[in-house]
């Protein structure tokens, strides 16, 4: 999870996380791990989405893991090749301002395809899947 994404949730999560897991935040701040009622320890890595996926493996066994965050986090994983799956949820919203979802990429997504599209009122969700 990206530290934007995890001071956001930090006000208004409810004291019981919603992830039950736990929770590794990139980050270059040094903190101690914040632990929540219902399972759910955040742990802040400070050197790296390598180590953040390799503490991410070694606590998830042989479940998934999930990366969250914006498009700086994103990118990171994309060009470490590790992402297996992307799930975009695509709200028509203008902000002003932000990151690009799809830049900075050492390669192009030409390795993923649309695997699915889901047509809500407020979003549209697309999946992507590594070929």
């Amino acid at each position: 999870m990206g530290k934007r994404m995890f001071e956001q949730g930090e006000i208004s999560w409810p004291e019981e996380a919603p992830f039950h897991t736990p929770v590794f935040v990139l980050t270059h701040e040094k903190r101690e791990p914040w632990v929540r009622p219902g399972g759910t320890t955040f742990h802040f890595v400070n050197d790296g989405p390598e180590s953040a996926l390799e503490q991410a493996r070694d606590a998830a066994g042989k479940r998934d893991i999930r990366i969250s965050g914006g498009a700086n986090v994103i990118q990171q994983y994309l060009n470490l090749g590790v992402i297996d799956e992307l799930e975009i949820a695509l709200a028509p919203v203008m902000f002003g301002s932000g990151r690009r979802l799809f830049e900075n990429l050492h390669e192009p997504l030409s390795k993923f395809r649309i695997d699915k599209v889901v047509d809500g009122s407020a979003a549209t969700h697309l999946r992507y899947v590594r070929e």
